[in-house]
């Protein structure tokens, strides 16, 4: 049976190698933002920098063992980093076996959030990168997906998250969790909704950017009186959607959006639009399920 939902701790991949931390900070500040405990799991299999510099063991037993030590050590230094980032919250390892997307989307069941990080590799070394974890990760976790880009990226004050809005009932839960940590985080909030214009007649378009601020308004309605405190601006913007929300998200705290939608938001973080937006944001990308779909 999963943990309540306000003790839930939030998972975080651990990376390899040991310089990129900066989705292992990002959850361990969260972790004492939210006042849960924190899980730190690592994929044994996965080599360190380090380990590939070694000589290929001789045999399949040396190899696991060797593996195995591996992962502890990765492991064991990551816990002393959270620890140290924040020592009020409670840290745990876990050293698991199987693919790491498999392993990460079973630890989604009992998580508030699952934490991964992003090098933005090149083309090629996607195929075995971080993009191919956090894809089926976030096509498939129960819960929220963050993906914290490698190195650091400069906020703007005063700080804010921008969400994508698509009138859906998927973005409709990307936004209650958009409030959630704007409110959090003493943060504005930006919801944007994306207007790619067609191929009809002026009063055909005037008429779509009407429905469009519509379903716009629809979707934010309500919340202000449950989060006073947060600063919402509506934004209508024409153009490309990742284009767009790498643009508008830049120096954002996080992007916040839905894992599917219609309209503008259309397979959102399932297709084309997801890698787009994966390779290409500047800013933690933080994908929300629809725990009714």
């Amino acid at each position: 049976m999963a943990p309540p939902s306000h003790n839930r701790p939030i998972v975080v991949g651990v990376d390899p190698d040991s310089t990129k931390r900066m989705a292992l900070a990002w959850a361990a500040d969260e972790a004492a933002r939210r006042q849960v405990p924190l899980r730190l799991v690592h994929a044994e299999g996965t080599p360190t920098v380090e380990f590939r510099k070694w000589q290929v063991p001789p045999s399949w037993e040396a190899w696991n063992q060797v593996m195995h030590q591996a992962g502890e050590q990765t492991l064991k230094d990551a816990v002393a980093f959270a620890e140290a980032r924040q020592p009020q919250v409670e840290v745990a390892g876990l050293l698991a076996e199987g693919d790491p997307a498999w392993v990460l989307r079973e630890q989604s069941y009992d998580a508030s959030a699952v934490v991964l990080g992003s090098q933005h590799l090149s083309r090629v070394r996607e195929v075995f990168g971080s993009v191919s974890v956090a894809l089926p990760v976030m096509a498939h976790a129960h819960c929220p997906v963050v993906v914290v880009p490698e190195p650091e990226h400069v906020t703007q004050q005063p700080a804010y998250f921008v969400v994508g809005v698509d009138g859906s009932t998927h973005s409709a839960v990307a936004v209650d969790f958009a409030f959630e940590e704007a409110a959090m985080h003493g943060a504005v909030l930006r919801a944007v909704y994306v207007w790619q214009p067609g191929l009809l007649g002026m009063l055909d378009e005037r008429a779509s950017q009407q429905e469009c601020r519509r379903l716009l308004s629809e979707t934010v309605a309500g919340r202000g009186a449950e989060y006073p405190n947060v600063e919402l601006h509506h934004e209508l913007i024409s153009g490309h959607t990742v284009e767009v929300l790498t643009e508008e998200s830049a120096h954002a705290l996080g992007l916040v959006v839905g894992t599917r939608g219609h309209g503008g938001f259309g397979g959102m973080l399932l297709g084309s639009v997801s890698q787009g937006v994966l390779h290409h944001a500047r800013c933690p990308v933080i994908a929300v399920p629809d725990p009714s779909a």
